[in-house]
């Protein structure tokens, strides 16, 4: 048997003897395969393909209408963000005129108080500076008496007092 296999015509589909037989089966075959594809697969992989590009139409368009809503959002963020920075901005504002009106008050009232306080420091003063006037002016008196007393000489009390009311006022 191995002489037979090793004296036959080789491959099968090279016998130029069988081309008309295997070309009948290869246009039949071609002509089911294209009934089958063209009836059955490309149908299905069509309509596959189809809802494929529908999914991915609706998908897109999904995504614009998210993203427009995003755009949307992040609009009202940035609205709101500086409307409550301007708040912000006028709370503080209102914050520092409060602080500067009891700041203003306070100070008032310090200065109504220093000006009070002053006021009746002078009169203490003006009170002690006459006090020390009419001490100066009584030992001024005593004092006059008594150096003229001792030169011996006489004088009165109203002509001592003159003479001292004088010369405290700037007189001679």
């Amino acid at each position: 048997m191995a002489e037979t296999a090793a004296t036959g015509p080789g491959m099968p589909q090279l016998d130029i003897s069988t081309f008309p037989n295997q070309i009948f089966w290869l246009v039949v075959t071609m002509v089911v395969l294209y009934f089958v594809m063209s009836r059955v697969a490309l149908p299905r992989v069509a309509a596959v393909l189809a809802d494929r590009r529908g999914v991915i139409t609706s998908d897109i368009a999904t995504a614009e209408e998210f993203k427009h809503k995003a755009q949307v959002a992040e609009e009202a963020y940035h609205k709101a963000l500086a409307e409550a920075r301007a708040e912000a901005g006028r709370i503080i504002e209102a914050a520092k005129a409060e602080m500067q009106e009891e700041l203003d008050a306070q100070m008032a009232k310090a200065d109504a108080e220093i000006a009070a306080r002053t006021a009746e420091s002078e009169r203490r003063i003006q009170e002690i500076r006459d006090s020390a006037m009419d001490m100066v002016s009584d030992v001024s008196k005593d004092a006059t008496k008594d150096i003229l007393e001792l030169f011996g000489a006489k004088a009165d009390a109203r002509s001592v007092n003159a003479a001292v009311a004088a010369r405290l006022k700037g007189g001679a």
